[in-house]
């Protein structure tokens, strides 16, 4: 690499020597930056799906402790009728104050009054969608309630009352609320990368977590390592700022460095688009190549508490590194046509010979040149009353690339509220992204615009697309919901949003007894009315309104009139004949 200094232009000569060089010291510095993402060959952590709450005893077994025997077991000559003058009321009637509790595991696929997931491959040989549900060991993101909402509760003689157990649920291992994970991933090309994300990518934003040392949204510092009853750490927390986003502790030395060091990786690896590229959440970038600091760059103290960390950030990044890793994993395989297995994957691409380089291993021995799209939405709550109670407030964090969707229905409106857009090239934003490195945008015969072939501008894998610009860049959006404002989340694949609007989607689901059903009902009228038959995932989440979600609007009839039209002319004999 030769510089010149005087004009500040860099001008850069690669060589089949520096390649090598380069991808032997690409996993020393990995190893040096983040130990825990450079040993995920040798470790992997279980993902929990399942969610941990607090049951009552009763529930479980009768009660032994009970002073007398149930009225309904004595004789009848024993019996007396009920009086107002019965000293000791049943025990059947006694309210259950200091009743155990018992802490069980619920499997969160098999709560199909909390969530319900189906999916139908249509009439495609094998179903590429997949998806994941459960519980993510990542601390707490959730914004703090009001001081006025978690005073301590006391007794009448001014004893502190002792927590409620009933509609709590159990803390994770940090000690913080549960934070619920929810991912739908739609494959194209193979489900390689959708199947490499549904086991992996909750891993890397754990250990991404992990690695900026992120602390807990809920509570002071100093209240991490106190063992004061659940309610105290809540009541002594000062009240939460109003703009977003939250920024939590984190160590901004380390940061900066995972950041410059992923960054660097992208741009000497892939290059293209990459040698620009300022992902929008990080905000460490250090010393840039020319010696000059970077002017949003963060103070190089380690630990940084006016600027600390957000969980969008350590979103932004997980979902990098996870791309990154897949990308240089394909890179490193042998192509199935052997005159193509040394060529460059591009024209200009930095590295001259791919099959010869030795990364992690993932997914066959062939190259493959697929890729995924996936949307993420991740719930916190403030407390550890669980998101689906009627009274609970929580944070809802959304993750999105590509062209799968979640939307959300309003408790007072009923109407369908999207919070993702699609990335597409008729997108404007990507359009005016993309335009400056894309050779050209076509259309095809369905009048969709196209870029190199592919109808996603976002997406992980489809290394031969990605120095034009196709990243796995997420489009971060963070939701505050309050007590019942809304009565359920859904997550879907494009083989259900482009047959069904998301109104009928919301207005299918108010109809259905559980979010299991729901989910059943969507698919099921999407494989039935679509024309295209792609593979058809939805998957549909319980919240704090659900008890009310046909009351508001039209209800469920604002589309009922259109769904049995459609039904009809799908069934119609006649319709094969046009």
């Amino acid at each position: 690499m030769i510089a010149n200094s005087t004009k500040r232009v860099t001008v850069e000569v690669w060589t089949l020597a520096d390649s090598y060089s380069f991808i032997a010291s690409f996993a020393r510095r990995r190893a040096s930056a983040s130990p825990r993402n450079g040993s995920q060959n040798t470790r992997r952590r279980h993902f929990h799906d399942y969610f941990v709450t607090h049951l009552p005893s009763s529930s479980l077994h009768p009660d032994s402790r009970a002073p007398h025997p149930s009225f309904h077991k004595l004789p009848r000559a024993a019996s007396l009728p009920h009086t107002g003058g019965i000293s000791q009321p049943p025990a059947v009637l006694q309210p259950l104050v200091g009743r155990e509790t018992t802490v069980v595991r619920i499997p969160l696929r098999s709560a199909k009054h909390h969530f319900g997931a189906s999916f139908s491959r249509g009439s495609r040989p094998y179903n590429e969608d997949t998806y994941q549900a459960g519980v993510i060991e990542v601390p707490a993101f959730a914004k703090r309630v009001p001081r006025s909402l978690t005073i301590r509760r006391r007794n009448p003689d001014g004893s502190p009352a002792p927590p409620l157990n009933e509609n709590r649920g159990a803390e994770s291992a940090s000690g913080d609320p549960q934070v619920f994970y929810f991912a739908i991933f739609d494959g194209h090309g193979g489900s390689e990368c959708s199947e490499f994300l549904r086991d992996s990518l909750h891993t890397y934003i754990e250990d991404t977590a992990e690695d900026f040392e992120l602390q807990s949204s809920l509570r002071k510092r100093d209240d991490a390592a106190s063992s004061e009853v659940q309610d105290e750490q809540y009541e002594d927390a000062p009240e939460s700022d109003a703009e977003l986003p939250i920024m939590q502790h984190g160590n901004r030395r380390r940061i900066g460095e995972l950041e410059r060091n992923l960054l660097d990786e992208w741009k000497y690896l892939v290059g293209g688009y990459f040698r620009r590229f300022r992902p929008v959440h990080f905000t460490c970038y250090g010393e840039d190549d020319r010696g000059s600091r970077a002017t949003n760059s963060a103070p190089a103290s380690g630990d940084d508490t006016k600027n600390g960390v957000s969980i969008e950030e350590v979103m932004e990044y997980a979902f990098l590194r996870a791309d990154l890793d897949f990308v240089s994993a394909q890179a490193s395989k042998r192509d199935a046509d052997p005159v193509r297995e040394d060529k460059p994957l591009n024209e200009d691409e930095i590295l001259e010979k791919p099959s010869r380089t030795r990364t992690r291993q993932i997914g066959g021995r062939e190259r493959f040149k697929g890729g995924s799209t996936c949307s993420v939405a991740m719930i916190s709550t403030p407390t550890p009353t669980p998101f689906w109670h009627p009274s609970a407030p929580s944070s809802l964090l959304i993750s999105h690339v590509g062209d799968t969707r979640i939307l959300l229905c309003s408790t007072a409106s009923g109407e369908a509220i999207p919070v993702t857009s699609v990335h597409h090239p008729s997108s404007p934003i990507e359009g005016s992204r993309l335009r400056r490195y894309a050779a050209s945008f076509v259309t095809d015969s369905f009048g969709e615009e196209r870029m190199s072939g592919l109808a996603n501008t976002r997406a992980f894998g489809d290394i031969q697309s990605k120095r034009i610009g196709v990243s796995a860049e997420p489009e971060i959006r963070r939701i505050e919901m309050g007590p019942a404002e809304y009565s359920f989340l859904v997550l879907m694949s494009d083989g259900v949003s482009d047959a069904l609007s998301d109104q009928e989607v919301a207005d299918i689901i108010k109809e259905a007894k559980t979010p299991e059903q729901g989910s059943k009902d969507v698919v099921n009228f999407a494989t039935e009315v679509s024309n295209v038959g792609d593979n058809a995932t939805c998957l549909v989440i319980r919240l704090g309104g659900w008890e009310r979600r046909l009351e508001g609007g039209l209800g469920s009839m604002g589309t009922k009139e259109s769904r049995d039209w459609r039904r009809q002319e799908a069934t119609d004999p006649r319709r094969s004949r046009t």
